[in-house]
């Protein structure tokens, strides 16, 4: 028995929409290792940013103390300790709670307002963390 003509068309069209649906379906999946790598190196990047600011905020502290032992430093300014306290870091100190003076561009350090560092440890004036960025 003969289909006709449009039936026959109507019966391609189906066929190949259904071909294409099944296609579409497919999906390639990646192997375990290459997912393992692919978390095992986001985790040791988190982890190296994680060192980098635990070295910073450690050696903001430790100038801070420093300074405020042999110079008598008068912190009540608020002033930039280090333009780079480790690299792409500045260590600043701040008010605590922060006043309208800590705000201002001028007072922050001259690499972090210029875009040469990226991260800063801020302390208040007896060396304690405030934040870090």
């Amino acid at each position: 028995m003969a289909f006709p003509r449009q039936k026959r068309l109507k019966a391609a069209l189906i066929l190949a929409f259904c071909f294409f649906i099944l296609i579409g379906c497919q999906r390639i999946i990646k192997p375990i290792e290459d997912i393992s790598e692919n978390v095992t190196g986001k985790v040791q990047l988190e982890q190296k940013k994680q060192a980098e600011k635990t070295l910073a905020q450690i050696k903001c502290q430790e100038l801070c103390q420093a300074e405020l032992s042999t110079n008598g430093q008068d912190f009540e300014v608020g002033p930039c300790l280090s333009n780079e306290i480790i690299p792409d870091w500045v260590c600043d100190i701040a008010h605590q709670p922060r006043l309208p003076v800590d705000n201002d561009s001028a007072n922050q350090c001259p690499a972090f307002r210029q875009g040469q560092a990226h991260h800063f440890v801020e302390l208040d004036g007896n060396c304690n963390l405030i934040r870090t960025y």
